[in-house]
């Protein structure tokens, strides 16, 4: 909690290094539109409803005409990234508002991720209306954390509101943190350790401990009971950490203000969204534009191939470029300089290595069907017999994470073997294709299975096998089993994979990876049917895949027609 604020400056002009700054990025990232220059304020105190007092920063553009407001709201300070997007808009005509949540970077109050930003984000838009220089035109704009804050003024959109850019953005911490049954402990964790020590390592020394903070909690990973190591790494400043891991009941009062549904049947703005085939929030963010879409609500879909972290480096360019287009039309009602033609869904193609506009998402697709066959085969034919298959999952020993869409730095597609060659890891994989074939939408699985024990999960990764056979993931999905289902029984375990647009090539194969766990994105499970959290053994599990006449296991691949 802070209790000294930042002395406020007036405003003034960036300095010499930070213009040379904005000159390399116009050009770096072929940004259009004219330029206008700008001044900063900085530390400004903004109150909130309960006596708090959020410190803001103001960039105000040199010109007689501003096009109208965009507001940042962030707990990671006021620092780059979020100076970066500030500036390129205040450059181009809008005056731009970035805000420090409570708690967080000089703002007083205490921090509780997520909880607080409705009421605040609200008492941030009624400062705006004593500013002299505010016009009634405002937008909200940025990812992550940022964009959950615009999820939470949607709760209530002011009549001001003209349109939001949100990217890589949940809008329900319940799905995200226990989506798929299993606490995502690989991402949130790291997170957590983060946030609790980002103002003691501020710059350098923070992306520095970003890059190294898996190899840190390796052994907070692997302790028991995970709740109270948990409680160490993070020197016992993120209680909300404990109550999120040892709370999986989605109607537990502690996840109340921290799901925001009711956000896509009350926004009423245009709304442009931004995510990435391997971030963490995708589900979320397809889950948004369906639901804008399907209230008739202006929204467009930009999907790159990009991690969580890969927006704000890879990405960045493109993100730019297209929220100046986007707020022209949307917030300063001016004609853009190079109007945009194409369909307001764009997707990368992966595998391919292309873009690809679209009326909607998903395209209407047919289903093309792969069955698992004995040896490991994955054939368009159902299987006539063949001994079932078997794996042993050790929660003392986890099948561990590789790449994938995670939160931390390591995410993505990333070459298989070394987790193919696991004796707790089966595989099934396609003969080479004689055809390129595009899957666009959200495979499923489809298991036969049994289990020695009621507590297990099941964890399958679809991956792209090149002809030298190096084996690259492009889809995944893990799935907790409901442990009151007798084990030993054969049971269809139904798997709904991340979305993906890819196009598998000539020559190329397809294979099905099956697991017990992906340790430690998601937390083991570790078998004996304790509480989140505060387990203290461990019970291994015997996996069962049938693949016979009476008992099919297939993979569903929506695929759409040229």
């Amino acid at each position: 909690m802070t209790t000294t604020l930042p002395r406020p400056t007036t405003l003034a002009p960036p300095s010499r290094s930070a213009r040379a700054a904005d000159r390399v990025l116009t050009r770096l990232m072929q940004l259009p539109g004219t330029r206008h220059g700008y001044k900063v304020e900085r530390n400004l105190p903004v109150p909130a409803r309960d006596g708090a007092l959020l410190v803001t920063d103001h960039y105000a553009p040199d010109t007689s005409q501003p096009k109208g407001t965009v507001l940042l709201r962030t707990p990671y300070g006021r620092g780059f990234p979020h100076d970066l997007e500030a500036r390129v808009y205040a450059d181009h005509g809008y005056h731009v508002v970035v805000q420090s949540c409570r708690g967080t970077f000089g703002s007083t109050g205490t921090f509780y991720p997520m909880a607080n930003e409705a009421d605040d984000a609200q008492d941030a838009v009624a400062w705006l209306r004593t500013q002299p220089w505010f016009d009634g035109r405002l937008a909200t704009s940025g990812g992550s954390y940022v964009g959950w804050t615009q999820w939470a003024l949607l709760m209530d959109p002011p009549p001001e509101l003209r349109t939001c850019l949100i990217a890589v953005a949940p809008h329900d911490m319940h799905n995200a943190v226990h989506g798929g049954g299993a606490f995502h402990l690989g991402d949130f964790l790291p997170w957590a350790e983060m946030v609790v020590h980002q103002e003691k390592f501020p710059g350098l020394r923070g992306v520095t401990r970003l890059l190294t903070l898996n190899r840190r909690l390796a052994p907070v990973y692997g302790a028991l009971p995970l709740a109270d190591a948990a409680d160490e790494a993070t020197e016992h400043r993120a209680q909300w950490f404990r109550e999120w891991l040892t709370t999986p009941d989605r109607d537990d009062p502690v996840w109340d203000r921290l799901k925001l549904d009711d956000a896509l049947q009350r926004a009423n703005v245009p709304v442009r969204l931004v995510a990435g085939w391997q971030d963490l929030f995708l589900d979320q963010t397809l889950h948004q534009y369906q639901a804008l879409r399907a209230r008739g609500v202006e929204v467009s879909l930009t999907i790159g191939p990009w991690t969580h972290q890969e927006l704000g480096q890879k990405g960045m360019g493109r993100l730019l470029r297209a929220n100046l287009e986007w707020l022209e039309t949307h917030l300063a009602d001016e004609a853009p300089a190079h109007p945009r033609s194409a369909p307001p869904v764009e997707v990368y193609l992966t595998g391919q290595g292309a873009w690809r506009h679209l009326a909607e998402w998903p395209p209407e697709a047919g289903e093309t069907v792969r069955y698992l066959q004995s040896g490991g085969k994955l054939l368009a034919d159902e299987p006539s017999s063949g001994a079932p298959s078997t794996y042993v999952y050790d929660p003392a020993d986890p099948t561990p994470t590789l790449g994938g869409p995670l939160l931390v730095p390591g995410g993505g597609a990333k070459d298989n073997a070394a987790l193919e060659s696991r004796s707790d890891v089966l595989t099934f994989t396609t003969d080479p294709l004689t055809a390129p074939l595009e899957i666009m939408g959200t495979p499923v699985v489809e298991l036969a299975h049994s289990r020695s024990n009621p507590h297990a999960d099941v964890f399958v990764r679809l991956c792209d096998v090149d002809p030298k056979g190096v084996s690259r993931n492009f889809a995944e999905g893990l799935l907790r089993l409901d442990p009151t289902s007798p084990p030993d029984q054969v049971q269809t375990v139904r798997v709904r994979l991340d979305a993906c647009a890819h196009q598998v090539k000539a020559g190329h194969r397809i294979r099905l990876l099956i697991a017990g766990g992906s340790h430690p994105r998601y937390a083991r499970n570790e078998g004996t049917g304790a509480a989140p959290g505060t387990g203290s053994e461990l019970e291994p599990c015997t996996h069962t895949i049938h693949h016979d006449t009476g008992a099919i296991s297939r993979v569903l691949l929506p695929t759409p027609s040229r």
